[in-house]
């Protein structure tokens, strides 16, 4: 006669195990959120390399951020010849996602603006804004100017992120580009682009050039991207159709 065998049964709560696992992964999710924060629209193998992770990690984590609405996938621009295969996905932050770097903004601000602007007229929004703005040229300035020309693009970079912006520099055909992949103010700008009129100014006159802005968030873009042009390098581009040149 054979041995019978007792089956044995789980005592586990898988629901409860997925729990902790999700909470354990908390932590590298903000830092996936934060690496996309920084440097923009990323392809799956750029954080990796960057996190030091494998792909099959950050892949987990992106789906979840898909799965909750923080992220958005999309194909990734190539310029020129394209080789075989699909282009690679790039991941950005959704607006809910850049929620969850507390942004300084709510209703009450909207409102007060929208207060100012029936009671004293537009020019006084404009007062506003660029009185909000000249804290940052004053603080700024110092460090910006007393670099040399062709890297005060790179100091007021820093400046900004050290203020929460999540600045950068990027080379440019014409120039560089300075972009910004956090606003503080980004939704009051969507109603008020006073602000970030206000903002393109003060980087003219820190920079010492005449700049235009690109692109920005609260006009729906991923990154606020001011382009700084090079006299060395020929012509700026033009400002893109249907943009106004606030500068």
């Amino acid at each position: 006669m054979g041995v019978v065998k007792t089956p044995v049964v789980s005592t586990r709560t898988p629901r409860r195990e997925s729990s902790r696992a999700e909470a354990g992964d908390a932590p590298t999710r903000e830092r996936v959120a934060q690496a996309i924060l920084e440097s923009g629209p990323s392809t799956v193998a750029a954080l990796a390399e960057e996190l030091e992770l494998t792909p099959a990690a950050v892949r987990r984590h992106l789906d979840q951020m898909l799965e909750d609405g923080t992220v958005t996938a999309r194909e990734q621009r190539t310029y020129g010849h394209r080789g075989r295969g699909r282009p690679a996905k790039v991941f950005a932050l959704t607006d809910s996602g850049h929620d969850t770097f507390y942004q300084a903004y709510d209703d009450l601000a909207v409102s007060a603006m929208r207060y100012l602007r029936d009671q004293a007229g537009p020019e006084a929004v404009q007062e506003f804004a660029r009185r909000r703005v000249a804290e940052l040229e004053e603080r700024y300035a110092p460090a910006v100017k007393a670099a040399k020309p062709e890297d005060r693009a790179q100091i007021l970079a820093e400046a900004l992120t050290h203020d929460g912006y999540a600045a950068s520099v990027a080379a440019a055909q014409h120039g560089d580009q300075l972009c910004q992949h956090h606003c503080p103010v980004a939704h009051v700008a969507e109603e008020f682009p006073q602000l970030c009129e206000a903002e393109t100014e003060v980087f003219a006159r820190l920079l010492g050039r005449h700049v235009q802005r690109l692109a920005t968030i609260a006009h729906g873009d991923g990154v606020c991207t001011t382009h700084v042009p090079d006299p060395t390098r020929g012509p700026a581009p033009s400002t893109p159709t249907g943009r106004k040149d606030p500068s």
